[in-house]
């Protein structure tokens, strides 16, 4: 095998194992599902609005997701009380859609829970954490 080989089945393992622990058991996800009773879908519409005001193509756009859908997911954020529709000053066919106070408190405990670490990240040995967030921060630089 040659050295090129090596690397590449080993970036392709840690790649495989970063995958499992970020995406794998899903444990965020189920613990905000739960905590908000809602889909996983309508809390990230909520904290993506909860990060400014925008209007409904916006949101769609940052969502990936078509016009229509978007619409019946902030139907139902405002039913819950989450977020409120105003005229769009640049546009009166639009709406902007922003967070109620209730729907960035619930925006606030989402990003809670999503960014506390699992228990085997807490578990490391704090030199083998130093290491990763050295190694995870050039990553996510690019580098």
């Amino acid at each position: 095998m040659t050295t090129h080989e090596h690397t590449t089945r080993t970036a392709e393992r840690a790649w495989g194992n970063l995958r499992e622990v970020v995406l794998g058991g899903n444990e965020r996800r189920k613990e905000v599902v739960e905590a908000l009773g809602m889909s996983f879908f309508r809390v990230k519409a909520l904290r993506r609005i909860a990060q400014g005001p925008m209007t409904l193509r916006e949101l769609a756009d940052q969502l990936l997701t078509d016009r229509p859908y978007t619409t019946l997911v902030v139907d139902d954020l405002e039913r819950r009380g989450l977020v409120e529709r105003t005229p769009n000053p640049a546009d009166r066919r639009s709406k902007i859609v922003s967070v109620t106070a209730a729907g960035g408190e619930a925006a606030e405990r989402a990003n809670r829970i999503l960014g506390s670490p699992p228990a085997a990240l807490l578990a490391l040995p704090p030199e083998d954490l130093a290491v990763l967030d050295r190694i995870a921060s050039r990553l996510a630089a690019g580098s």
